[in-house]
């Protein structure tokens, strides 16, 4: 029997949701391991609160977008259908998953083009890995009209990976070729391993303005490409790179030049409000909503964002800030193994619990 490469595609996106909504999630986070000082007098209402993001391209109705996740076949093009309903009736931004299967087969271009369909004036992000020339880039920012491209970047996923790529070696070259080529905003995106100071300054010097941190702590690219695999071997490599709170603390010193925005393990509207206190600009999630989707539909999934978006007000409205960009004042103490990490790796825990809050009175 030949070897339908199109087919072995399409039976992988469909394996990876089927493995992502599996997955079991870490019982521990290390934004539990950040924590707000309280102040009882905020000095705002709640309705002074306005989650809108101003950036420097197009602005963003809430600080919360629906990550990269899936396309390339017939359930998952459902799926993005599914998903653009939410994104257009809750305002948020929305990723399509790697367009890869679309631009080399035209008959699933239709699993992404449906995120238009359904969500036609909205924010809406193209998805290419690092190896796509730049020809292939704009073409998937055509396919969907799309307001910006992520470029995702997924070394561990390819090397676990049993049909996974090898070679890396051109991958920032290629990055630097698409940002000098695409008009629209680039963001380059982890996809659940974090980023180093190393990794956003290496970004930086080849001309990229947004990264996604994206780190561990959600969807698992490891744990799903080892479950693919006939012996398992790689279990012990689950554990592997920065988790998201540590990922924004490496990149923070960048957050003057460049946008940052943050993904990867975010489980509720709390931990929403942390990565934008560490200077997020906006926060991706995908789990939480595919599942919500997959158990309930998109009406529930609608009824929950919408209601994630009103809990963020109210912790807002707590934390006394008007604006995402307010949270940045916000005292915040780092603790426990996310502090030695900083210590470890020379960054400054002690200016984030000395904040100066807004609301102070001189004494």
């Amino acid at each position: 029997m030949n070897y339908d490469e199109n087919l072995a595609r399409e039976r992988r996106k469909d394996e990876h949701v089927d493995l992502a909504l599996g997955l079991k999630r870490d019982s521990e986070s290390h934004f539990d391991q950040l924590i707000f000082v309280h102040h009882s007098l905020p000095n705002i209402d709640w309705n002074d609160v306005d989650l809108q993001v101003q950036l420097s391209h197009f602005t963003l109705k809430t600080p919360i977008y629906i990550n990269a996740m899936t396309g390339g076949s017939k359930r998952t093009g459902t799926i993005n259908g599914e998903l653009a309903k939410v994104a257009q009736a809750t305002g948020m931004a929305m990723a399509v998953g790697s367009q890869h299967a679309g631009l080399r087969n035209e008959a699933v271009v239709d699993t992404y083009k449906i995120v238009r369909r359904y969500n036609p004036d909205g924010i809406v992000f193209a998805n290419v890995g690092a190896d796509v020339p730049e020809h292939l880039a704009l073409k998937a920012i055509d396919m969907l009209e799309a307001n910006a491209l992520q470029i995702h970047i997924n070394v561990p996923q390819e090397l676990v990976m049993p049909e996974g790529g090898r070679e890396f070696s051109t991958w920032l070259s290629g990055i630097e070729n698409i940002v000098k080529q695409v008009e629209i905003p680039v963001i380059v995106k982890e996809v659940g391993f974090g980023m180093s100071s190393n990794t956003i300054a290496q970004l930086k010097n080849v001309g990229v303005k947004y990264v996604d941190v994206s780190g561990r702590g959600g969807t698992n690219f490891i744990g799903i490409e080892n479950e693919r695999r006939q012996k398992k071997e790689y279990d012990y490599l689950k554990t592997w790179g920065q988790t998201t709170p540590i990922a924004l603390l490496e990149a923070h010193k960048f957050m003057e030049d460049m946008t940052i925005f943050a993904s990867g393990g975010i489980r509720n509207p709390l931990d929403i409000i942390k990565a934008l206190s560490l200077g997020a600009s906006a926060t991706g999630i995908a789990r939480p909503v595919l599942k919500l989707i997959h158990d309930e539909g998109a009406d529930s999934a609608i009824k929950e964002m919408l209601s994630w978006q009103d809990q963020l007000r109210t912790i807002m409205t707590m934390l006394g800030a008007t604006n995402i960009y307010e949270l940045r004042n916000a005292p915040l103490l780092i603790t426990k193994d996310v502090r030695e990490w900083c210590e470890l790796r020379g960054i400054e825990v002690k200016p984030f619990a000395q904040r100066k809050w807004k609301h102070d009175s001189t004494f």
